[in-house]
């Protein structure tokens, strides 16, 4: 059976200033996720699942359904706040839903497989496609066994703004023994400095691997995100910004030993677009991979 790719695509854009998902990068003007469809469909994925905002859906069809719809079997999902919430009242005020951990939990419908999950705004390269891939296709893999793709924190910071990444610590074996998300890192030259919720600062090395949201799971995660989920509501629903984050799920199941994480080491590049100042800097980049061989000018031609 083919893994699927979930696709994490409801944000605002709220610090971008627009529907970063949609914006052309590419030389034909493809749009970032474009090159992750590709890539996935190289690497032997069988169905995409975008998450989406129900408002946005219909410009997710218009930029990417004449193109890649045709080349691999798509389907949508919408991360609205009250889908999954069960009798919980949704507090006064709230403007956005509950998170990445949230995101992931509406597509369980639609997933039976081993799957993966990436964001809609970022390049994470073909290598790590494969590597991700062949993870997700072995036929011994147990129902606690999940992997995730690892960056080095130097290689994921903006020059332009603070970014959240889910710093990992990882044994010897590869393995990630936890996972803390951090909100608020700023470059420092190769390094990093985070704003802490006290208001102090913590340095962050610029060879830390962080989580850049692209994880391997087999379907029963969805059983372990309901629960958590259903807490999480119970202790922090009436927070008015609170979020669910998929880091903090999955640190929780590594701590109770209900889940191993295989930290997959690639060589591929990563790179994103948080704000309007960086989006020059990723077309640029794959301006050069294109002109190096990796990607056709027109990916779909």
């Amino acid at each position: 059976m083919k893994p699927t790719l979930l696709v994490m695509a409801a944000g605002m854009g709220s610090r971008y200033g627009g529907l970063k998902q949609i914006d052309p990068v590419g030389p034909s003007d493809e749009i970032i996720i474009e090159y992750s469809i590709y890539d996935a469909i190289r690497a032997g994925f069988g169905k995409i699942v975008f998450v989406v905002r129900r408002e946005f859906e219909d410009a997710f069809r218009e930029a990417i359904g004449a193109k890649a719809a045709s080349k691999i079997d798509i389907e949508y999902t919408y991360q609205e706040m009250d889908r999954c919430i069960g009798d919980h009242k949704i507090p006064d005020g709230r403007e956005k839903p509950w998170g990445t951990g949230h995101a992931i939990l509406v597509a369980k419908e639609l997933i039976n497989e081993p799957f993966a999950v990436i964001n809609a705004d970022d390049f994470y390269g073909a290598d790590a496609f494969n590597l991700m891939s062949e993870f997700l296709s072995r036929e011994d893999a147990s129902e606690g066994d999940y992997s995730m793709v690892g960056y080095p924190l130097r290689n994921t910071l903006s020059d332009h703004g603070s970014v959240s990444r889910g710093v990992c610590q990882c044994s010897e074996q590869g393995l990630m023994q936890k996972v803390v998300e951090h909100t608020d890192i700023e470059r420092a030259g190769s390094d990093g400095v985070c704003k802490m919720p006290d208001g102090s600062q913590k340095q962050l090395s610029g060879d830390v691997i962080v989580s850049m949201n692209f994880w391997g799971f087999q379907p029963q995660i969805f059983n372990h995100l309901d629960e958590q989920f259903t807490e999480f509501l119970q202790e922090r629903g009436n927070e008015l910004k609170s979020e669910f984050y998929i880091p903090s799920v999955v640190d929780r199941l590594v701590t109770e030993s209900l889940a191993t994480v295989k930290v997959l080491e690639t060589s591929g590049s990563w790179f994103g677009v948080t704000y309007k100042q960086d989006k020059p800097i990723v077309a640029a980049s794959i301006k050069a991979l294109v002109e190096s061989g990796v990607y056709p000018a027109n990916l779909w031609d």
